[in-house]
C-alpha cells in the first residue's frame, strides 16, 4: 500500500457508528489504493486545543519557591507565549495537528487568544495569527474550527490586562471585525466559531454585545469556566454567584455553547448544564498535569449531559489517554471500578468513544450523522487486538495499553496517515525542530 496517497477506500469488517457496529462496511473512495481493515471508528473531535503550548510541554515542571498551582504555571505560560510570532505558530501548530491525526483526532477547535505582537500592538495583519493556524491546519489535513477570542481584562473587578496579557486583548469592535474577516474564509474543513476567554477576562456588557451580534449569530460558543476553586471563590466575592451559576443567569446558553472544564460545579449547576444541552469540555491530562480537579462525571452522565474531550495544553495528545484518565480519575474518586458505564453489560470503552465523539461533534459544530469523511483504521496486525471482536474492540483500544493502534487515518475523504505515516510527517517535524530550536536560543 502507498503510504503517501490521499485516494483509495477501505473495506472494514467491524465498522463502529453511533447506532452499533456495522459489518463489511465501506468507507472513503471507490477509486485508488484500497484498504482492508478489521476496526475502523470515526475520527474524535478535539474540542480544545491552545497549539502553541504543545512547544512548552515537559517545561513547567521543575518546583518553585513557593506552592505550585495553575497560576504559578500561567506566569511560566506567559513567558514562552511572549516569544512566538506568526512563522513559529504556524510550524508548531501543524506539528501538533499531526501528532492529533496520528493518534485519532480528525478535527480540532482551536481556542486562539495570541492575537497580537508581543509588546501588545497589532500585527499589520490582524488575522496574522489567526492564518497561522489555517495554514497550519490545513498543511496537515485536519478539520479546524477556528474559535478566536475576547480577551479583555485581567479578572472579576475588571482590572487592565497585564504586560504580559495584552497580547491577548481586543476590544468588541476588534474582536467583530476579526470575526467577519475569519468567517470569509471558512471552507468545508474550515468553521469559524466565538470564544469568550473566560468570565473573569469578558465583561458582562462585553459578552452580551458580541453574542448579539451578526458575526456571532448561529456560530458555536466556548468560554472557559469554574475550572480553578480560586476563580469560583472570585465570582462569588465580586458578583455574588459561583460562574457557572452567574452564566446561566446572564445567558441564554445552549446547544451551542460548550463550557470548558467546569470542573467545580455544584449539582445544580451540573443539571443546569445537561439540561441546556451545551457541552462539557474535559481535558483530563491537562487538568491533572495543572491539579485543577475532577469533574463530577457520573451525576452528569445520569443528568443526560453531553460531554467531549481536549488536549488543551498538550501535555498528552491522545484521545485514548483522555478518555481513559476521565474514566481513571473518577474510579480514584469512588475507590471502584466501572463508571462511567452503569448497565449490566454495557462496555466502558464503547461509552467513552460514543459520547466524546457526539459532544465533540457538537462542540464543533457538525451534525451527529454517519455520512462523514473522518475516520481511524485500527492495527489489525497489533497483539493488543488478538482474539477482539466488535464486543471488546473499543474496550481494547482505550485500555489494554500503550502501543499506537491508529494505523489509517482519514480526514475531510482524505488519507492523511497510512501505515502510521502522515503524508507530510517529516517535512513538518524538521521544521518544528527548526522552530524549537530557535525559539530556545532566543
Amino acid at each position: 500500500m502507498d503510504s503517501t496517497s490521499a485516494t483509495g477506500g477501505a473495506t472494514v469488517a467491524h465498522l463502529w457508528t453511533p447506532r452499533g457496529w456495522q459489518r463489511e462496511a465501506r468507507i472513503g473512495d471507490v477509486a485508488g489504493n484500497e484498504v482492508r481493515a478489521r476496526f475502523a471508528l470515526p475520527g474524535m473531535p478535539n474540542l480544545h486545543s491552545h497549539a502553541f503550548q504543545r512547544a512548552m510541554a515537559g517545561l513547567a515542571e521543575r518546583r518553585g519557591p513557593g506552592e505550585d498551582s495553575f497560576w504559578t504555571w500561567r506566569e511560566a505560560m506567559y513567558g514562552f507565549a511572549s516569544r512566538i510570532g506568526p512563522d513559529d505558530l504556524r510550524a508548531i501548530a501543524a506539528q501538533l495537528y499531526v501528532e492529533m491525526l496520528a493518534a485519532g483526532y480528525t478535527h480540532v477547535c482551536e481556542f486562539h487568544y495570541l492575537h497580537n505582537a508581543p509588546d501588545g500592538r497589532p500585527y499589520a495583519d490582524p488575522a496574522a495569527m489567526s492564518k497561522a493556524i489555517i495554514e497550519a491546519a490545513s498543511d496537515a489535513g485536519i478539520g479546524l474550527t477556528l474559535l478566536p477570542v475576547l480577551y479583555m481584562t485581567g479578572g472579576f473587578d475588571g482590572r487592565p490586562l497585564s504586560e504580559r496579557q495584552r497580547r491577548f486583548g481586543l476590544s468588541v469592535d476588534a474582536y467583530l471585525r476579526l470575526l467577519d474577516s475569519l468567517a470569509a474564509l471558512e471552507s468545508r474543513q474550515l468553521r469559524v466559531g466565538v470564544a469568550l476567554h473566560s468570565l473573569r477576562a469578558v465583561p458582562e456588557a462585553a459578552m452580551r454585545e458580541v453574542l448579539a451580534s451578526p458575526p456571532a449569530a448561529g456560530r458555536v460558543v466556548h468560554i472557559h469556566v469554574a475550572e480553578q476553586i480560586g476563580e469560583v471563590q472570585d465570582c462569588l466575592g465580586v458578583r455574588g454567584a459561583r460562574p457557572v451559576q452567574w452564566l446561566f443567569d446572564h445567558a441564554e446558553v445552549d446547544s451551542r455553547w460548550c463550557l470548558v472544564h467546569a470542573t467545580h460545579v455544584d449539582d445544580a449547576e451540573m443539571h443546569a448544564i445537561a439540561r441546556s444541552g451545551a457541552v462539557a469540555g474535559l481535558c483530563p491530562t491537562t487538568e491533572a498535569n495543572l491539579g485543577d480537579g475532577l469533574f463530577p462525571l457520573r451525576g452528569y452522565l445520569d443528568a443526560d449531559g453531553f460531554f467531549g474531550i481536549g488536549s488543551d495544553s498538550h501535555v498528552s495528545v491522545s484521545p485514548v489517554e483522555d478518555l481513559r484518565w476521565l474514566e481513571y480519575g473518577q474510579r480514584l474518586l469512588a475507590r471502584r471500578r466501572i463508571i462511567a458505564a452503569c448497565k449490566t453489560g454495557d462496555s466502558v470503552g464503547e461509552l467513552l468513544w460514543t459520547s466524546a465523539w457526539q459532544g465533540g461533534r457538537r462542540a464543533v459544530g457538525l451534525p451527529n450523522d454517519v455520512a462523514r469523511d473522518d475516520w481511524i483504521v485500527l492495527d489489525d496486525a497489533s497483539p493488543l487486538l488478538a482474539a477482539r471482536d466488535e464486543r471488546s474492540a473499543l474496550d481494547g483500544f482505550l485500555f489494554a495499553g500503550n502501543a499506537p493502534l491508529v494505523r489509517d487515518v482519514m480526514a475531510g475523504g482524505a488519507w492523511v496517515v497510512r501505515d502510521f505515516r502522515h503524508r507530510e510527517g517529516e517535512r513538518i517535524a524538521a521544521d518544528y525542530r527548526r522552530t524549537v530550536e530557535s525559539l530556545a536560543d532566543g
